[in-house]
C-alpha cells in the first residue's frame, strides 16, 4: 500500500482535531495493521464508494474522546456517552470528507456514507475491503487514536 495515501488523512486529522477540539494531534509512522482489533474504546467508521471503494476509521482511547467532547461542547454536555458517540461520529465525517479532498487531489474520487459509532473494549472494525488495511497512529494531550484506511 502506498504510504502517500497516508499524507491526507494525516492533514485533515490536524487540521479538524485543531480546529474543531482544540487538540493537537502528532502523526506517528503509518503501518499496515495486522488484525481487527480496535485500538481504542470508541471508534467511528464510515464507507467509501466511488473509483474504488472502501472505509475509513478512527479509533480513540476512552479518554481522549471524552477531552474532545468537552472541547467541543464546553459545559453544555447532557448525556456523556451520546455526545461521545455523536461527537466521535461527526470528527470521523469531518476527517473523513476532508482527506477525501485530499484523495482527490490525487486522482481518486470517494463519496463517504454516514458514519456508524462502535463503542466497547477490545471492538473489532471491519472494513469494506479484504485489502490490506493502513493505519496512521497519533498522539495528543489526553490520549492516543489511530486511523484507518482500506481501498480496492
Amino acid at each position: 500500500m502506498d504510504v502517500e495515501l497516508a499524507k491526507p488523512f494525516i492533514k485533515a486529522t490536524k487540521d479538524v482535531l485543531s480546529m474543531m477540539a482544540m487538540v493537537d494531534p502528532k502523526a506517528g509512522r503509518p503501518y499496515v495493521k495486522k488484525n481487527n482489533i480496535a485500538t481504542g474504546d470508541v471508534t467511528g467508521v464510515v464507507g467509501l464508494t466511488g473509483d474504488k471503494i472502501g472505509s475509513v476509521s478512527i479509533s480513540f482511547d476512552k479518554k481522549l474522546a471524552v477531552t474532545i467532547v468537552k472541547n467541543m461542547l464546553g459545559d453544555d454536555i447532557q448525556d456523556l456517552l451520546q455526545d461521545v458517540k455523536d461527537a466521535v461520529g461527526e470528527i470521523t465525517n469531518m476527517i473523513s470528507g476532508q482527506a477525501r479532498a485530499g484523495l482527490s487531489a490525487m486522482g481518486m474520487t470517494f463519496q463517504g456514507g454516514t458514519p456508524t459509532v462502535i463503542m466497547g473494549d477490545k471492538h473489532t472494525i471491519s472494513h469494506a475491503t479484504n485489502e490490506p488495511v493502513m493505519a496512521i497512529p497519533f498522539t495528543a494531550e489526553g490520549g492516543a487514536f489511530v486511523i484507518e484506511f482500506s481501498f480496492e
